[in-house]
């Protein structure tokens, strides 16, 4: 089940690079992320956050996050902790040409790279509100990673599949109250711009149940946003949801 963050002390180093990230960011609101040494992307851990809502922010697979960061499952997180976005040193070293190479011989045999794990598929997919799609899904300008779907304020918001809420808050600039559901290894759904969160986290949802109210935007439509994200990444969300009858 995963787990929030929580506080830890800190201490005066911790309240050091804290004033530091705010200089760098120069501008409240912005997540705090930063670039060390080598041009490694780095985030600070506030409160509310959690290694799926981090990965879900810039695009990363959440296991690959863990992987980096050294964090095992229930990926369990610090108020203070400082994420790396990119690289690590305990990922698998680049293949190296050897320091003295003997003559190649007539029986060369290739080595092939081991084939990558499948993409678990999700059984069945369902819309979470019946409604006209109003914004398509698009990764050209304007950018829109997965689309929006008209709806009434406070309407409700179905579970597309079976999973486990692993985030439900409001820390993602642009998606308002957001739940984020798990359907297994390789697969995300995310809902936002919402009114009302009826779940928290580490709760099991099945298909169709009720997650969240409608909420409406900045500009006043009052719409649902809906994505999917396989392996970290935006997917079209049409090519998973059954045709909608008229």
């Amino acid at each position: 089940m995963p787990k929030r963050t929580w506080n830890k002390k800190t201490g005066r180093a911790g309240l050091t690079l804290l004033l530091v990230v705010f200089l760098i960011t120069g501008c409240a609101g912005l997540p705090p992320i930063y670039t060390v040494a080598g041009g490694t992307g780095t985030y600070l851990v506030r409160k509310g956050d959690s290694l799926y809502s981090i990965a879900f922010r810039y695009g990363l697979d959440y296991k690959s996050l863990a992987r980096i960061n050294g964090v095992r499952p229930p990926y369990t997180i610090y108020v203070g902790q400082l994420i790396r976005l990119r690289g690590s040193a305990k990922l698998p070293e680049k293949d190296s040409a050897p320091v003295a190479s003997l003559p190649p011989s007539r029986s060369t045999s290739k080595v092939s790279k081991a084939p990558a794990p499948p993409v678990a598929p999700v059984s069945s997919w369902r819309w979470p509100l019946k409604g006209k799609v109003i914004n398509p899904f698009s990764l050209a300008q304007p950018v829109n990673k997965g689309i929006d779907i008209a709806g009434d304020i406070g309407d409700t918001v179905s579970a597309a599949a079976d999973g486990v809420v692993v985030y439900a808050g409001g820390n993602l600039r642009g998606y308002g109250q957001l739940v984020i559901v798990k359907h297994n290894d390789s697969f995300l759904s995310a809902y936002g711009n919402n009114e009302k969160m009826l779940v928290k986290e580490g709760e099991k949802v099945k298909a169709g149940k009720s997650i969240a109210r409608v909420g409406k935007t900045a500009a006043n439509v009052e719409m649902l946003h809906f994505e999917i994200r396989r392996e970290g990444k935006p997917v079209d969300p049409l090519k998973y949801l059954p045709r909608q009858q008229p």
